[in-house]
């Protein structure tokens, strides 16, 4: 999940994977898979950014889980 800032100045997070695109002009939209749209404070490039982040987190914990060894 990534947190982001409404106009309002409430705080929510939003999967990043459930994200369609992001359009601005001039507010920051996220159009979701459903239809859903977020108006946030976060440019464009401050939202990729956060994405981008998560999916590193994601992929280095990955890297660093390891099944258990089997007992012998």
């Amino acid at each position: 999940m990534i947190v982001l800032t409404r106009l309002n100045r409430t705080r929510f997070a939003v999967n990043p994977d459930l994200i369609e695109r992001i359009q601005a002009a001039p507010d920051t939209t996220l159009v979701m898979v459903d239809g859903a749209r977020f108006v946030v404070t976060e440019s464009m490039d401050d939202v990729i950014e956060n994405v981008v982040r998560f999916r590193a987190r994601i992929l280095a914990a990955a890297s660093d889980w390891r099944e258990p060894e089997e007992a012998s």
